[in-house]
């Protein structure tokens, strides 16, 4: 292991963010079943509805999950990968903004907050490139 300590902290945001997904899904599940949702379903676009708020950050988090793997286990393979912790931090934020249901449906710091993730996974993938290319 002493080859990846440099790499800790993105070893780290891996797992972080795969329990967050794992923890995610039976709360979800859990709620969207207390408010009648049938299993597998999605609850009806309403922001005001919990159910619809707690399945958005699971499903949001799903979307997300691949390409952060992707792009942080080939960051660390080209030798650099300081955005992975960043990129936890916003998703635990987008989370927080999905179960709580602040700002607006479009455009809101959901959106803000997403995109800063977003672009950590870019420059993850450009570490990555760039570092097989030298």
């Amino acid at each position: 292991m002493e080859y990846f300590a440099q790499y800790n902290h993105a070893i780290f945001a891996l797992g972080a963010f795969a329990l967050i997904v794992l923890i995610l899904n039976p709360l979800s599940a859990n709620i969207k079943t207390n408010q009648g949702v049938e299993s597998g379903a999605m609850p009806e676009a309403d922001y005001n509805s919990k159910s619809y708020r707690w399945s958005r950050a699971y499903m949001n988090a799903m979307e997300i999950s691949g390409p952060f793997a992707a792009a942080t286990i080939a960051a660390i393979m080209a030798g650099g990968s300081p955005l992975a912790s960043l990129f936890l931090v916003s998703r635990l934020i987008v989370t927080f903004i999905h179960i709580k249901g602040i700002g607006n449906k479009n455009m809101g710091p959901r959106t803000l907050v997403f995109a800063f993730g977003l672009f950590c996974v870019c420059g993850l993938a450009l570490i990555a490139m760039i570092g097989a290319l030298s």
